[in-house]
């Protein structure tokens, strides 16, 4: 190579790499957030779908994005998550968008609301019917921003220290019950109570409320409600697939690269399928021991079902009448929903109702 040829391919090999490496350091920038949790990290499929994300994060960037989950409390209490969020406190929450539903109706389509989609009816809604773009639309509004974070599954009516028979006996019970679904329980006699997951087992104890719900069994026997309260009701219909929620600062997340935004969307739907399956998995053999420890399975009575469902109904007209943004979101869920169901009736429903009439005994 001549002389002259190798310095003009030396200066711009050098030149190049110049620009490459800022270029690339700019790329991958080193980056620590804080998360809150809405939950205690005793309650290790929950809080642990806040872990799976840091972690799925972190390996996705060489390192160089770290996520430290804090659990409820430590930083913030639960209540407090979503503004903490929003005001710049810690720059990330793993908790349910109902919990702030008294701010706005609106949240609570984020998780879930008495009668609406089972888990793959909201992942459908979510991540092919529009759902995320429209629940950001109106997260924006709130200094959020948000992605899918778990599910549980349809959940369970709580544990009842006496029977329910009939609508009746609804009447002055004391209820942990959060979201939108003490609001309708509250229409058929219940007296709803907002009482942290920590708490709900010595005021079960105490007397101090006669029934609580809280996830499932797997959740619940961590929780030990089964030790004071006989009674094991279900469906909990005001959870039918609840989802869990990463929210984000918007102003924060509005800064990351592209690519850093994108593993954090693949991290956190990575983290709800998980949760999803974890519990699908942990709560038949849960099931087994409670029963055989002494709980009572129930099934709520149909009358309790029907004004149940009725309550609902008249609660949603209610707040779409004054609240604009609840009104498209909810119209656009329950249209999605009718249609899922359809499609379930035809197929899921029929060969799951076989395989469970044909469930080997024992």
């Amino acid at each position: 190579m001549k002389r002259r040829n190798f310095l003009t391919t030396a200066a711009v090999g050098t030149a190049a790499a110049a620009l490459a490496a800022p270029a690339l350091a700019q790329a991958a920038p080193k980056i620590s957030w804080r998360l809150t949790s809405g939950f205690p990290k005793s309650l290790d499929t929950i809080y642990g779908a806040a872990e799976v994300f840091a972690e799925q994060v972190k390996a996705a960037t060489d390192g160089n994005f770290e996520i430290q989950a804090f659990p409820a409390g430590e930083i913030v209490p639960m209540p407090e998550a979503s503004d903490a969020v929003a005001n710049g406190v810690v720059e990330m929450a793993h908790t349910a968008s109902y919990y702030y539903w008294g701010k706005d109706a609106t949240f609570a389509l984020g998780t879930a609301v008495p009668f609406g989609m089972n888990a793959r009816g909201i992942n459908a809604w979510y991540y092919q019917g529009g759902g995320i773009d429209m629940m950001n639309g109106f997260y924006a509004t709130q200094g959020l921003y948000s992605l899918p974070g778990g599910n549980t599954g349809a959940q369970m009516g709580g544990w009842w220290r006496k029977e329910v028979n009939s609508l009746a006996d609804l009447q002055g019970v004391k209820m942990r019950i959060g979201g939108m679904g003490g609001k309708v329980m509250e229409a058929l006699g219940v007296v709803p109570q907002q009482i942290p997951g920590g708490d709900i087992y010595p005021s079960l104890e105490r007397g101090t409320i006669d029934a609580a719900e809280w996830v499932g069994p797997y959740d619940d026997s961590k929780l030990g409600l089964n030790k004071v309260a006989p009674y094991y009701y279900y469906p909990g219909f005001w959870e039918g697939g609840p989802t869990l929620n990463f929210f984000f600062n918007l102003a924060k997340y509005n800064e990351l690269p592209a690519d850093y935004k994108a593993i954090l969307f693949n991290a956190a739907a990575y983290a709800n399928v998980n949760m999803l399956a974890k519990y699908d998995a942990l709560n038949p053999p849960a099931l087994r021991q409670l029963v055989a420890g002494g709980a009572q399975l129930r099934p709520f009575p149909q009358d309790v079902m029907e004004s149940a469902f009725a309550a609902a109904n008249k609660l949603y007209a209610e707040i779409s009448a004054t609240n604009a943004p609840f009104k498209a979101i909810f119209d656009n869920q329950q249209a999605f929903r009718n249609e899922a169901n359809l499609w379930n009736q035809v197929a899921e429903y029929t060969f799951d109702t076989f395989m469970i009439r044909n469930r080997p005994k024992g």
